[in-house]
This record gives structure tokens, sequence and C-alpha cells, in this order.
């Protein structure tokens, strides 16, 4: 019976020599999120992530651990904790001051007031900054938020006591205000500065034609506005732009992009809008697209090795250089391997608690690593204002000092120390002057590898090796315009609203295109010319035909031979000048048609040779004075031809009046002569003008050389040349007889 009493005793009794011997070996930690100390640094972490809103039926804190787990923040609250405890085993920061923090996660945009409230409460008691300090909280700064949205919420809170923040990831660029945020540093570049990186990415590879996809919030909002901004005065246009958030309608998204052939995405947004994006172009379908990524989700480490991530095309970015904090590692091994007792975390305050127990090391440290830097530094800022505030030196620290929030706030802003081979300044805005940007590219074994940099301090530079990256057009850069270049010579036509989108024109003869004005074509100066499609204008170069050109030659033979048919048809008719022929040709107006058609010839010989301004008035004054004369004489015969032979029918009695005082008058053929002679000149001159439309070169001049010509031989040939063969080789029609009996005949059909 008393065996059977004690077996019971002696199990509880090995149980509970084990459960000692456990403990023994297990160490209880006290919470992650809160380290006693001399004073406190506060921590704002979003450990978990609100993805939609909440809705409560009653105010109440919003639980964390029941939303998203992010593990790259986890990793950075782990790094201010290594911070802290870095700087507390060092002697030479804060010697004999201990350094604690007091960390909150701050899971939620605008519902985390608890932990805040906590930070800036005394016993319990929230108050104003006053004039009296009887009784201080002891968090001299505080460390985050990470995003700008949970920023600006909770920031006014710390501005009313001149608490400093320094945020380790909020690059909106509304903070650069010191009128707002009086006490707001940070440790990461504004928003401006990353936006400069893209645009700078897409001016190295000429993207012009590229979406803007934001997330909807003022992180978002604001890259947006400083992209826009930013591309004024260049050559890219944001063709394309939308907000995003967990519940838009992705399909819409990538249709809109599709129609308008948009080659270059970026995405300015958080981890999981983006992870939700990405997942979304890839069920779709979208491929072949340069997708361009911000500091925030550049260095993702799920997303590169996703299934299916090739197909949706190139991905590169900028991002915050990854910098190894020596020793980091070896905290969080360290610490892992203190906390093997299950369910050893406890939640000390609202929203200071993480379920991560489950998490191992190895997947602590390999997490996103960006970022890390930023946390550093910021710890670091604020250790070293309380070290010029405390007075530190050689070994202690006056801490008699009462240690006001403006006295640290102070320090902060003339921080000038060394923190990893860099330097750690903030300019008149609370913003970093150290620092740069990494450019990445997901290579094919799904790893962010550095293509460039992008360095701000001391002085600008941009550098990127394109050659590294591995586009998905095999080795060609891809393009992404609206409209393709124009050619050299051809003007931009703008089309719409976009300076991107535009047609061709060519440029016409006498104008060129300035390369810096590719929108307009410009007038040639005076003496200078150029050809359709020219960039530039040339010095005129003279072109004129020579005396001993075969052109030349033919028509000066022409004209020489002018002239001796004149001074023939002179002479004969000189010698038969009482003959009715030559009186019916006019007479003596007939020598002064055949002289002024000699000297029209004159014009002809200064349309060849080098043109000076002589020769340019001699080309065309012998020719119209002396034809003008010509053309009047024989405007006079043709008034007596229809005179005449009008009188000689209707009043026979003026007719027999005129042929006893005048030269018998020519037949009426003479008027047919003339008819026909006029129209050789029309026609001779409507075809020199139609081909001085079509053709300018250099022998346009001599084709006005032969219209003169013809225009001369016209008359020769057609009025006078048929006189002359009647004198020489029909004499019986040279008589008075003759010439009366055509009157006659001609009068009577008249008459009848």
């Amino acid at each position: 019976m008393a065996a059977v009493t004690m077996g019971p005793f002696l199990v509880c009794a090995g149980l509970l020599a084990s459960v000692v011997h456990a403990a023994a070996h297990c160490h209880l930690p006290a919470s992650e999120f809160v380290l006693h100390g001399d004073y406190l640094i506060g921590g704002l972490f979003d450990l978990y992530h609100v993805s939609s809103p909440i809705h409560h039926h009653r105010p109440e804190a919003v639980d964390c651990t029941s939303q998203n787990f992010l593990l790259p923040n986890y990793r950075r609250f782990q790094l201010m904790r290594f911070s802290v405890e870095e700087i507390n085993n060092s002697s030479d920061l804060l010697p004999d001051v201990s350094l604690g923090y007091e960390i909150f996660d701050i899971c939620s945009d605008l519902q985390s007031f608890p932990g805040v409230l906590k930070q800036i409460s005394v016993d319990g008691s929230v108050q104003a900054w006053a004039g009296s300090h009887a009784s201080l909280s002891k968090v001299i700064g505080v460390v985050g938020p990470f995003s700008s949205t949970q920023t600006l919420t909770v920031a006014p809170l710390f501005m009313v006591d001149f608490i400093s923040m320094v945020s380790y990831g909020a690059s909106s660029s509304v903070f650069s205000s010191n009128e707002n945020f009086p006490s707001f540093l940070r440790t990461v570049h504004p928003n401006k500065e990353v936006i400069d990186g893209i645009i700078r990415i897409l001016q190295h590879f000429n993207w012009r034609w590229a979406a803007f996809l934001n997330s909807d919030n003022d992180f978002g909002i604001d890259g947006r506005d400083l992209f826009i901004q930013g591309i004024k005065d260049t050559e890219v246009c944001l063709a394309y732009t939308q907000n995003l958030n967990m519940l838009t309608d992705f399909t819409q998204t990538f249709q809109q992009i599709e129609q308008q052939k948009i080659g270059v995405i970026i995405v300015f947004a958080p981890k999981m809008i983006v992870e939700a994006l990405i997942d979304s172009a890839i069920r779709l379908n979208v491929t072949n697209r340069v997708w361009i990524a911000d500091d925030g989700w550049s260095m993702n480490k799920n997303l590169p090795k996703k299934k299916g991530i090739r197909s949706i095309g190139t991905v590169i970015g900028v991002s915050q250089p990854v910098v190894t904090i020596p020793g980091f590692d070896k905290f969080v091994f360290s610490a892992k391997s203190q906390n093997q007792c299950k369910n050893s975390e406890q939640q000390m305050f609202c929203n200071q608690f993480c379920k991560c127990s489950h998490l191992s090391a190895e997947e602590i440290t390999s997490a996103d690593p960006t970022f890390s830097f930023p946390v550093y530094s910021a710890v670091y800022a604020i250790a070293h204002a309380l070290h010029h505030v405390l007075q530190c030196g050689a070994g202690s620290c006056n801490r008699s000092i009462t240690v006001h929030p403006h006295m640290v706030l102070a320090e902060l802003k003339k921080s000038n120390f060394t923190l990893l081979n860099q330097t750690i300044q903030f300019n008149e805005y609370g913003d970093p002057k150290f620092g740069s940007y990494s450019i990445v590219y997901w290579n094919a074994k799904g790893i962010p590898e550095e293509v460039g940099f992008f360095h701000f301090h001391p002085f600008m530079h941009f550098y990127i090796n394109g050659t590294k990256v591995q586009w998905f057009t095999n080795g060609e850069v891809p393009t992404s315009l609206c409209s393709t270049e124009c050619q050299e010579g051809y003007i931009k036509t703008h089309n719409g609203i976009h300076q991107c989108c535009f047609t061709c024109e060519i440029c016409p003869n006498g104008t060129y295109v300035n390369s810096t004005d590719q929108v307009s074509c410009h007038h040639c100066e005076k003496y200078q010319w150029s050809a359709a499609g020219s960039t530039s204008c040339l010095p005129r170069t003279v072109e004129y035909v020579a005396f001993t050109d075969t052109a030349a030659v033919v028509i000066l033979v022409g004209a020489g031979l002018l002239l001796a048919l004149t001074l023939a048809m002179c002479v004969l008719f000189a010698i038969n000048y009482n003959t009715p022929v030559v009186r019916s040709a006019g007479g003596p107006m007939c020598f002064l048609i055949l002289g002024c058609l000699s000297l029209c010839s004159i014009s002809i010989f200064f349309f060849f040779d080098k043109p000076t301004v002589a020769f340019c008035v001699l080309r065309f004054l012998p020719f119209v004075l002396f034809y003008t004369v010509c053309l009047a004489c024989f405007v006079v015969r043709s008034f007596q031809i229809v005179s005449i032979f009008k009188i000689a029918a209707k009043f026979p009695q003026a007719h027999s009046w005129w042929m006893k005082y005048h030269d018998l008058p020519k037949n009426y053929n003479e008027a047919k002569a003339i008819t026909f002679c006029l129209l050789l000149l029309i026609l001779t001159w409507v075809i020199f003008t139609t081909a001085s439309l079509l053709y300018q070169g250099k022998y346009i001049h001599s084709l006005n050389a032969l219209a003169v010509l013809s225009s001369i031989y016209s008359f020769l040939l057609w009025y006078f040349l048929p006189k002359c063969y009647i004198i020489i080789f029909q004499p019986q029609k040279n008589t008075q007889k003759y010439f009366q009996g055509l009157i006659q005949d001609y009068t009577k059909t008249i008459s009848q």
C-alpha cells in the first residue's frame, strides 16, 4: 500500500527535477523590446504590417501579431538591439553610462498611438513641453519609423517636446521642412535623390516612354510628383501612372500598359504591394518589359527566385548599398541560442511582442539587408549626441547634467563622426550628407547584382555598366519610345500632349534642322543654300555655263547664224526696196524690225560665263527693249492690214485715196504669218516657264538663252524668210499686177 502511494510522488518528483534541470540550461530572457538603462532610445519598427484597413466597433489598439509578418523589418529590429549593446560594451562613446531602449511594433499607419504615447509619457502622464522639467522621460530620442505615412502620423507627437526622431526609412520630401518637423532627422536619403537615380537610368538607356506605378500613400504619391517634376526638362515622358494598393485591379493596369506599348515600368511602392503586382504580372503573362525598382524592393530576397520571374523581362533598380555590420551575425546567433525555451517571449506592453521563436538565426541574417546602415547610424547618431550633451571624456561622463530633448537635438544637428568609414553629417534640413545608392540587376541566379552606383557626396557621380545586364532581348538594350527618332534632316511634329509622340517631316530646300531644335525648319542665310533634309547650310557655289560648253557653243552658233541671216535679209530688201513684196512687208519698217532683232541677240551672249551684275542686266535689257520695238512694229502692221482691207470693201473712195499716197498694202496672208509667229512666241515661253519650275540647275540659263533665240527666230523665219523666198525664187509674184488682183478678189468676197 505504501509502495503504491509513493509511486505518483516519485513520478512528480522526477518531473520536477527534469524541469529544474532544464531551467538551469534555459535562460528565460526579458522581452526583446525593452532594455533598461540610464537613458532610453525609443524604437518604432513595423514587424507586422496592416495590409488593409481594420474597422473596430470601439476604439482599441491593433493587435499587430494578427497581421502579416515582415522578416526584413525584424532583422532591422535586431540591428537596433545590437547597436545599443555594442555601444554599451564600448568604453569610448558613453563610459559609465548605460543606454537602453524601448521598442514598439508600429504595424498600422494610422492606429499605432499606444506605444508612441507611452514613449513620451512621464509616470503614465502625457503633458506638453513647458518651462518646468522636474519630471523628464528617459527617452532622449527615437529611431524610426520606417514608412513615410507612419512617420507623418506620429511625428507631431514628438515634435511638441522637441524629442529627436531619426528615421531610417521615411523618405518623403515633406520631412525636409524645419518649420513642420523641427526635431526630425533621417539617415536615409529623401525620395528626390532616388527619383534622380531612376531618371538617370532612363536617360542612360534612352528610355523615354515609361509608366510610373506608385503606392497610394504619402511615400508613393511624393515619388510620383517628384518624378513628374524631374522629367520636365528632359526627353522622358510619363506615359501612364496608377496609384496601387492591395485592392487594385492589376489586370486593368497591365492592359493600359500594353495598349500604350510602354516598355519600361517604374514601381515605387512597398514590398507587399510589389509582390502582389509581380505575382499578377506572372499570372497574366506580362512579358518583355523593363522593371525599375525603388530602394524598398530592389534587394528583395524572394521575388528574384520566384518561378516565372524571368518571363516578365529585366529588373533593375536603385538600392541602398549593402553595408556589412561587423559582429551583427554573431549577435543574432548568440541571442537565438539563449532563447530556446518554448513560450519564453513575454508581452510587456501593447504591441511589444513578436511570435518569432520559430525563426532561425540563419533566416534572420539572410533576410533583405537594405536599410541596415541607416538603422545602425541612427542609433549611433543619438548616442554621439548624448556623448556631447554629457560632456563625456576619457573614461567618464558628467552625469550631473540634466538631459533635455532639445539639447540632444542640437547636438544631433551638429553630428560629425566616422562610422564604418563614412562621415555621419546632416544638412540644414535634417537630411544625410553621407551615403550613396547602388544600381542593381536581378541576374539569372536570382541574385541582385550591382552594376553601377550613384554617389551624392562630396559630389554627384552616376555610373552604370550596361554590359553586365543580360537583357531579355538577347544582348540588345530594349527600347521604350512612343515614336521612333527622326532621321537627320527631319523635324518632329508633335501629336497630342506628349512631346515623345510625333511624326517626322523632311525640311525642304533652303532650310535645315538645328540639332538643338528639332521642331522647326530654319531658313538659310542669304548667300547659303541647302538640299532637302539638311542639318546645316553651305555657302552658295557659283555654277555657270562656260562659253566652251557644248550647249553654249550650239546656242552661240545659232545666234551668229541669226546675225548673218538678218544682214543678208537687209541687203536683199535694200536691193529690192521698191518691189511690192518689200513694200508689203513694211517697207522702211522692215529695216527697223530686222535691226531690232539683231540687237535682241546681244542678250544671248551674256547668259554664259561667270555671272556679274552687268551680265545679269544685259541678259534681259537688250532683248526686252528691242523686242518690244519689234512687237510694236508688228502691232502697227496688223492694224494696217485690218484697216486697209476693211476700207477697200466698205469705203472704195477712201481706199483709192490711201493707194494714191501710200508703199500698195500687202496681201492678207501676212496676217496669218504674224499670228503664227505670235503663237510660236507664246509656246516658247510657256515651255521655258514649265521647265524652270521643274529644273533649277545651272543649265536653266542655257534654256533661257534658247528661248530668247527662239523668240527672235520665230519672226525671222516665219515672217521675213517667206518674203525672201518670193523675191529670189518666185519673182512673178513680186509685181504690182499680182498684188492688185489678190486685193480685188478679196474685196469682192468681203462685199458679197
